[in-house]
């Protein structure tokens, strides 16, 4: 798709732009300098569109931003939808940012294929884009993606729920999304370390439910039923895990061993109580962090590798108190 809109279509996005400001997540969040041309003429502002808003995970990455674009004097606005299916909010979210010409766009897809289109955009008005959480898989107009290295944070899983079940058994899987790169990733580096490294580990089902956390409850408990000799379960984010506590509680499955995603409250929680095993932490903060330094090397001309690691750990009952853990995980 090129870039020509006519002048009342580009008025129209403004309209919309400012009918929407008072929209849960559509307010946005601003830090640094302020959005006007700096003294020298350069534009200071940078938009940041995410997967969503007010998530503890979502807000940790807020926070990251925002503490970079104080620190680098960028005025930074952080948009998001309410939940991380709303494809059709975060597309007005970026047309809205758009409309406002910052210098450089931060974006976390929450359907890689069908949002390239609107990244094109982007491209053809000389903006350029900084992926982040999500990649963008077959474009090229992100110049770098900051993200966690989902195929080895879930191979860490991996290697964790097979020592727990002796390298041996049916597990099943709780994925978050199947469109977005993240769960792809998070799922097929799960797979591919079982296939490799224990063989007698048997994946008897995948579920994706739209990191809707009701849905994942019901689709574990589904899997328990149909599976009694289910050994682990492995979910993709904090609301699968979450969910497949639950539904292990609820179905008296404590020997079946949950390893998660992320660290929202409930599931530190639950790892405290021994009712999920582990999980693997990505650093949502540092990602927002690293997210707007990628930004700030662009807009200076420097040239980036494709992949930007933001960093993950694999964290339990044991080491929850170390230091570095505490700094990853969010509340």
């Amino acid at each position: 798709m090129r870039l020509t809109k006519p002048l009342a279509l580009v008025a129209a996005l403004a309209l919309s732009a400012a009918s929407l400001s008072a929209c849960s997540g559509d307010t946005g969040s601003s830090s640094g300098a302020s959005g006007a041309p700096a003294a020298d003429g350069t534009n200071k502002s940078i938009a940041v569109v995410a997967k969503g808003y007010a998530s503890p995970f979502w807000a940790a990455v807020k926070s990251g931003v925002e503490a970079a674009g104080k620190d680098l004097g960028y005025e930074v606005t952080f948009n998001g939808p309410d939940n991380e299916t709303d494809v059709t909010r975060q597309n007005d979210q970026l047309n809205q940012a758009l409309v406002r010409t910052p210098a450089a766009l931060a974006f976390a897809a929450l359907d890689s294929t069908a949002q390239s289109s609107v990244l094109q955009q982007f491209a053809d008005a000389g903006i350029p884009v900084v992926a982040f959480d999500s990649g963008v898989p077959g474009s090229d107009i992100p110049l770098t993606t900051v993200a966690t290295d989902n195929k080895a944070a879930a191979a860490e899983g991996a290697k964790n729920l097979a020592d727990l079940i002796g390298k041996k058994g049916k597990v099943a899987i709780i994925c978050h999304s199947q469109t977005s790169l993240t769960g792809q990733d998070r799922e097929q580096g799960f797979r591919e370390w079982l296939a490799a490294n224990a063989p007698d580990i048997e994946v008897v089902e995948v579920q994706y439910n739209n990191s809707d956390q009701a849905v994942a409850q019901q689709q574990a408990g589904a899997i328990l039923q149909a599976h009694p000799d289910l050994a682990g379960l492995f979910a993709t984010d904090d609301d699968g895990a979450v969910a497949a506590a639950q539904a292990a509680k609820t179905a008296g499955r404590t020997g079946v061993k949950i390893v998660g995603f992320d660290s929202g409250k409930p599931q530190l929680e639950l790892i405290k109580e021994g009712v999920i095993a582990g999980s693997i932490t990505q650093n949502p903060y540092q990602m927002g962090y690293d997210t707007i330094v990628s930004v700030d090397k662009v807009l200076k001309g420097e040239t980036l590798e494709k992949f930007t690691d933001s960093g993950f750990y694999w964290y339990d009952a044991n080491n929850l108190d170390d230091p570095d853990i505490q700094k990853a995980v969010y509340e």
